[in-house]
């Protein structure tokens, strides 16, 4: 015999099936229809747990992936784990940066807080008056590769409302940018890649959990997004 749990689970499975399924073709016919659809029906699949929603007391919650999609997520989470609203600063910070890489050839920077940029930048040098202002000396500055030239710019566009950001960077994290967040109160960064040096950093800020996202520089998202 069965239990009532058992059938229960299986009766889920079932009709999620048959709800994917009549998704799938509704879909079709409403590309088709395009602006004369009468309904857009989207299905999802749970991909992982996220620490809670847009706020703390709003648990669970789920972070979840259009099913039959060959796109999958954007990134991979590799440290910590993030809310909701850090997964919206990561992945609006990362098509600015992006897109700022792609446009000027340099490597850019963000520094997101609560959906918005507290300040963005390239890899431009330092003058000697954004030296003083950015409280690093000549020497420093000169040492500070392009990754970590950028976000300082980043962080210091308005530093005080940066406290406590979701960075971005366009190219691979050094250490030399890993050491420039270190002393910075973040909550975790978006980037294509990290070097050993820089994610061994990283991983212990904040007790281990601080945030690190590994983006997939070939993910371009639709012209219609849902979130």
């Amino acid at each position: 015999g069965t239990t009532l749990s058992l059938r229960k689970k299986f009766a889920a499975r079932a009709f999620a099936l048959s709800a994917s399924y009549d998704s799938a073709i509704s879909s079709w016919f409403a590309n088709q229809l395009e602006a004369d659809a009468p309904i857009t029906a989207r299905v999802y699949k749970p991909e992982f747990p996220l620490k809670y929603g847009c706020n703390p007391h709003q648990k669970p919650a789920m972070i979840s992936s259009l099913l039959n999609s060959d796109d999958g997520l954007p990134f991979d989470v590799l440290n910590g784990v993030p809310g909701y609203i850090n997964l919206l600063d990561a992945a609006n910070a990362w098509q600015l940066v992006k897109e700022l890489r792609e446009a000027t050839g340099l490597a850019a920077a963000s520094s997101f807080k609560h959906v918005s940029p507290a300040g963005a930048a390239v890899a431009v040098p330092l003058k000697d008056v954004e030296c003083e202002a950015y409280e690093v000396t000549r020497e420093a500055a000169d040492a500070l590769t392009p990754v970590a030239l950028a976000y300082l710019r980043a962080r210091n566009a308005d530093p005080m409302c940066s406290f406590g950001d979701f960075a971005a960077v366009s190219d691979v994290v050094d250490e030399a940018t890993a050491l420039i967040l270190k002393k910075e109160v973040s909550d975790g960064i978006v980037a294509p890649g990290y070097t050993d040096e820089a994610r061994a950093i990283l991983a212990k800020k904040k007790g281990g959990k601080f945030i690190i996202l590994k983006a997939n520089a070939d993910f371009t998202p639709s012209e219609m997004e849902y979130r």
